[in-house]
């Protein structure tokens, strides 16, 4: 499919109107009425800490065979001045493999900004830039750059924010804040394939990191707020094939705030990030922790 005809279905379709469900394949499109809450199941889930990520904001997050994969966000520019930060000496982000306790295993150096997703996958890490020069930055595990490019169908310099990613079966799956949905692309011709919008949860309006599971994906989300007292993360689970809203999952109280998502041993794993949109930084008690998601 070139992105010419993937745009003329996209505009038929009503993407990033937030008014349907619309799926999108290289061959065919479906698109499905608005789901209704109250026929979706809902869940709840509680978090337990593992352990402290390296010193910084710990937002995207990937598994790997040896451990797990820890994108570092810096805030630069107007963001210092928001937080209430010192200016980072070095703008680099660093992507750090780490064992199931905590111990940095591996440093990789990328010229990602303001990471705010990661996947790992063909040997390479995947870091998503949420901040000028935005886009995806593929980097080997010497720190090389092997490519930069942009967020699909948009404009050819910014193709917008992504609060998540993951790799899988070849494939890279992308949280498009521009887009307002769930894109997978192939990763060597850069080629959009499968798209599937954001749900419009009553009251929900914040997404963040993405993770496979078992032929479903899991997306963060949360509301509109001001601090940790005030947020209510929770998640949706959708049916990767049809993109089929599957169930919610709300957080009980003063559980860990989620940003990066990823599934280790059938076990959702994620990380608080500590610098939340809209809060004071390291408002949340648990901010630089990677944890595990219960659902109860």
């Amino acid at each position: 499919m070139t992105k010419r005809e993937f745009l003329a279905l996209s505009v038929g379709a009503g993407v990033g109107l937030g008014k349907t469900r619309a799926l999108f394949a290289q061959q065919a499109v479906a698109v499905e009425p608005q789901t209704d809450p109250k026929q979706v199941r809902s869940r709840m889930a509680k978090t337990t800490k593992l352990f402290k990520s390296p010193p910084g904001y710990p937002n995207g997050i990937a598994a790997a065979p040896e451990g797990l994969w820890i994108a570092e966000q810096k805030l630069a520019g107007p963001q210092v001045a928001r937080y209430h930060v010192p200016e980072a000496k070095s703008l680099s982000e660093n992507a750090w493999l780490v064992d199931w306790n905590g111990k940095v295993l591996k440093t990789v150096t990328t010229p990602s900004r303001n990471t705010s997703g990661m996947a790992y996958g063909g040997g390479y890490i995947w870091m998503c830039a949420n901040a000028p020069p935005e886009g995806v930055f593929q980097v080997d595990m010497n720190s090389r750059l092997v490519s930069h490019r942009q967020i699909p169908l948009g404009p050819k310099n910014d193709g917008g924010g992504c609060h998540g990613a993951f790799w899988h079966e070849g494939k890279l799956w992308i949280a498009s804040l521009r887009l307002r949905g769930i894109l997978r692309v192939d990763p060597t011709s850069w080629e959009p394939e499968f798209f599937i919008p954001f749900y419009d949860a009553p009251g929900r309006d914040r997404y963040h990191g993405i993770a496979w599971d078992n032929g479903t994906i899991w997306l963060v989300t949360g509301n509109d707020s001001h601090r940790f007292a005030e947020g209510r993360p929770g998640l949706v689970r959708y049916d990767a094939a049809t993109g089929k809203v599957l169930e919610t999952v709300d957080f009980a109280p003063g559980s860990a705030d989620p940003h990066g998502l990823a599934m280790h041993d059938g076990a959702l794993i994620a990380s608080d990030a500590g610098a939340h949109p809209g809060w004071p930084i390291n408002d949340s008690p648990t901010s630089g922790w990677i944890f595990r998601i219960d659902l109860v």
